[in-house]
């Protein structure tokens, strides 16, 4: 058994009938920041992402631009890995469940559920929406102009059919012990009420298989059925570990700490999953987060609107960087947020051209032009010293907590308090005018600014990790001294910095 400290997150497989969007970023991005983080504290990480390839939607959406199935997933799956490539994800997999290992991983889930009585051959009845892959009830359909439509607003059509199902029904007292004994397990709050709610109104037998398309998992012996897309979706969380081979190297990962998906998917991760695995005998993830949607200046993103946004063409645009941090500093994680560009704008000129830009460039020039470049020497703090000090040790044990509970914004504003708590620092101690009357004060004042913004770029490092890599390249910080156990070791008296350089350029003008 492993001593190690290991850490598995993931995001969801993202769904290929069409290419990414802000949101599959958005929810990439979140695990990423928090991966990086987790490796920083020293554990070992394994952060998965991916691409879900089968079902009737991507089915049909193949035939639609006349290609076959697997073909079409391989182009829209590539899309998805250029995008974590131009995003800078440090995901160490990418899942596709066209994969032959994961198959082999449904089947194997499917054979140990069938062997403890859990799945039996029936038929299905009732209404089924192609573009969520779900079913619902009489009693979530709503009917508009002759149509009637799933609470998601996707359309559902009259489905009868032979169906292998899931003892679902068996499950619901134990979801509900299960989600008392572990209050973590849902998040946020608002959320897991959602949940408990819908459990505790009742929980049918689960149809697991379909015969009316052909692209997905065959059935174990029964190779007329497909297994119905969630039951092969969310098997790649353990898949990617090396399930169902329980020695293998990764397994150890198991079980997950956090399943990041956007709320549109929180009742099969939250409902399914646990009572799959639980049936199954195998250990539930810690923990599954659902964030919110974005809207684009107000308005419902939609194709129809031609308003969705393209994470790529933001990255052109404003930089890499400047959009991670956005993404995560705008709107509390959970919560639904609007996309502005001139909220953008403006977050990108006071909080990191004014507010950290400004402070770097000052500070750094200062030790270039009066202390010949050099890091000057460590002396003992005094009283007037003590508040920013002391705000910048604290920051790595406020950022960790704060992203143990995915709170990233709060995580950043115990960031932005300490750069604004530096800026007035600096203002109040005016090295500049030290030089005249007090060398060494200057000095003392110069080393403390070293320490406070290497603490500053180590704890925003998962965040903007190209930007602060060459923030801590300025302050002349080792690549193995980038962690944050690192941060209690001091950096050598007299070394060497290099000429600063701008971190980041304000937008003049907001584009025509």
């Amino acid at each position: 058994m492993t001593t190690e400290r290991r850490f598995y997150l993931t995001t969801p497989i993202y769904y290929v009938n069409d290419k990414p969007h802000i949101g599959h970023a958005y929810t990439s991005l979140a695990a990423d920041v928090l991966a990086r983080w987790k490796r920083m504290e020293g554990l070992q990480v394994f952060f998965l992402t991916g691409t879900d390839e089968h079902g009737q939607k991507v089915e049909k959406a193949a035939e639609t631009r006349g290609m076959a199935p697997q073909d079409f997933t391989d182009t829209v799956s590539q899309a998805f890995r250029d995008l974590a490539a131009r995003m800078n994800f440090s995901n160490d997999a990418f899942i596709r469940t066209t994969e032959e290992r994961h198959k082999l991983a449904c089947a194997a889930l499917w054979k140990r559920l069938e062997e403890r009585g859990e799945i039996y051959l029936g038929h299905y009845e009732g209404w089924y929406a192609v573009r969520d892959e779900a079913f619902y009830g009489p009693d979530e359909i709503t009917e508009k102009n002759g149509q009637k439509f799933a609470p998601t607003g996707a359309p559902v059509e009259w489905v009868r059919e032979p169906s292998y199902f899931f003892r679902l029904s068996n499950w619901a007292e134990r979801l509900l012990a299960f989600y008392d004994a572990n209050p973590d397990f849902i998040a946020p709050a608002t959320r897991r009420n959602e949940v408990i709610s819908f459990v505790k109104s009742g929980l049918t037998d689960l149809s697991i298989s379909r015969t009316s398309f052909k692209w997905g998992v065959k059935v174990p012996g029964d190779e007329a059925h497909v297994m119905y897309v969630w039951l092969d979706a969310l098997t790649n969380y353990i898949t990617a570990l090396g399930y169902p081979d329980e020695s293998a190297a990764n397994w150890s990962f198991w079980p997950a700490d956090v399943h990041f998906v956007g709320k549109d998917i929180l009742r099969f991760h939250a409902i399914y999953w646990p009572a799959f695995l639980m049936a199954a005998g195998l250990p539930t993830p810690a923990r599954v987060f659902a964030h919110g949607w974005w809207t684009n200046e107000g308005q419902k993103i939609s194709k129809s609107l031609g308003n969705v946004i393209d994470p790529l063409a933001l990255i052109d645009e404003f930089g890499l960087d400047p959009v991670r941090f956005f993404l995560l500093r705008e709107v509390p994680f959970g919560n639904d947020g609007d996309f502005s560009r001139r909220a953008l704008m403006g977050r990108l000129n006071s909080e990191l051209a004014n507010d950290l830009g400004n402070l770097a460039q000052r500070s750094l020039s200062l030790i270039q032009k009066n202390c010949e470049g050099r890091l000057p020497g460590v002396v003992k703090p005094d009283a007037s010293d003590a508040e920013l000090l002391d705000a910048v040790a604290a920051l790595p044990a406020q950022v960790g907590e704060a992203l143990d509970r995915q709170a990233f914004h709060e995580a950043l504003e115990r960031v932005w308090v300490v750069t604004r708590l530096g800026n007035s620092w600096i203002d109040a101690q005016k090295p500049w005018s030290l030089k005249k009357t007090d060398l060494e004060r200057m000095a003392t004042v110069l080393r403390h600014l070293h320490t406070a913004l290497r603490g500053l770029a180590t704890v925003l490092l998962p965040f903007m990790p190209e930007t602060m890599g060459r923030m801590l390249d300025q302050l002349a910080v080792p690549e193995d001294a980038r962690t944050v156990p690192a941060l209690a070791t001091l950096l050598p008296d007299g070394t060497a910095l290099p000429p600063p350089s701008p971190l980041f350029q304000k937008i003049v003008d907001e584009p025509a």
